[in-house]
């Protein structure tokens, strides 16, 4: 998950043989591309071991650099992911050199600002365009989709992802310890969630489609780009959808989230991808569709609670557990919609000493 670029920070290396590396490697491709070296600064970094470098060229444009640590981090995802989303059509970064060796990419700019920095949820009208742009990509890249191409995002990678919850956010960030009953109802709900996920359709899936991934046009009349895919997916079609609406760091009234949902489910359904007309079947009513993207959005939000309580508790990077109220918030309506969920919600307000409440609203928080 990609934070927002800014370009004033001085780079700083913790390791000077990589540093050595990085300045040889740099030096290779100033004069082909017209770099500027000494522009050389921070852009942003993410919650991999990846980070992000900005330089400028002669012509007063922009690159980025990413640095990432092959012995952290593994680029050939990411390639591979942008050369399918090119083919598609989408508006990605462009790879100008690869150190595959050494972790050093060369990548076009798509700009500073990203979606989430124009978005309020107290005026969701100024949102609405935005976000049917959004859908508008997520489709184009969905219609892309060939099974065998992507790794499946199949049941023993959901069960992997919504196991961190337990093994991170209840265990080692509450400090909570389940008794045999909480397992027990914690496990079966688990099971369901993983099963009415696995009855979507399947489709690209880029597995992280929000708004802090979506970059603002950086000319007037542009489109939004899109980043952060190298952990791209052959999984359910609600899942990007999901990720969007239910989104990691803003939260948006339900009617706003059924506004576009429903304007989205209708264009997949015309296109073939869910609907009596698709391969499946699935998904022809709008209620089964939604309910397909809460359950989704419950999966989602349970692996990312894990993840950013290990993200603060193994990798030193506390910030993200700020937004740990909202994945609760999500968790809980959810769980307080659907029947087969409550006693999953009984569990989670036990781990979060919440005393249950009548009349739990989505989107108040």
């Amino acid at each position: 998950m990609s934070d927002p670029i800014f370009p004033t920070s001085p780079v700083v290396w913790a390791d000077a043989a990589r540093q050595t590396l990085f300045e040889q490697w740099l030096a290779g491709l100033t004069q082909p591309h017209a770099l500027r070296p000494d522009s050389l600064r921070a852009a942003s970094a993410d919650a991999s071991f990846r980070r992000y470098l900005r330089v400028d060229t002669q012509g007063g444009q922009s690159l980025i650099v990413m640095d990432a640590p092959p012995d952290k981090e593994n680029c050939q995802p990411f390639v591979h992911v942008q050369s399918l989303m090119a083919q598609a059509g989408l508006p990605v970064p462009q790879v100008l050199a690869w150190d595959e060796a050494n972790g050093f990419m060369l990548l076009t700019d798509m700009g500073s600002r990203t979606l989430i920095e124009v978005l309020n949820p107290e005026t969701p009208r100024d949102a609405h365009a935005w976000y049917l742009e959004a859908t508008d990509l997520l489709l184009r890249w969905q219609l892309a989709s060939k099974p065998g191409v992507l790794p499946a995002y199949d049941e023993a990678l959901l069960r992997r992802e919504i196991q961190l919850f337990p093994d991170w956010y209840i265990d080692k960030h509450r400090q909570f310890s389940l008794n045999d009953a909480q397992q027990s109802t914690l496990a079966k709900a688990f099971d369901a969630i993983v099963a009415h996920n696995l009855a979507a359709p399947s489709v690209y899936v880029h597995r992280d489609f929000m708004t802090r991934n979506l970059m603002l046009p950086a000319q007037e009349g542009g489109g939004l780009s899109i980043l952060d895919f190298q952990d791209a997916v052959y999984g359910p079609v609600t899942y990007d959808i999901a990720s969007l609406l239910r989104d990691a760091f803003i939260t948006w009234e339900e009617d706003f989230v059924i506004d576009i949902t429903v304007r989205y489910w209708e264009k997949a359904r015309k296109a073939g991808l869910v609907g009596a007309t698709s391969a499946s079947g699935w998904g022809d009513d709008f209620g089964e569709f939604y309910r397909g993207v809460e359950w989704m959005g419950l999966q989602r939000h349970l692996k990312v609670a894990g993840i950013f309580a290990r993200l603060t508790l193994r990798d030193g990077k506390p910030k993200y557990l700020a937004d740990a109220p909202r994945f609760i918030h999500y968790i809980r309506t959810t769980c307080d919609r659907y029947r087969q969920l409550g006693p999953m919600l009984k569990v989670i307000d036990e781990i979060e000493n919440i005393q249950p409440q009548v009349g739990y609203a989505y989107g108040r928080m």
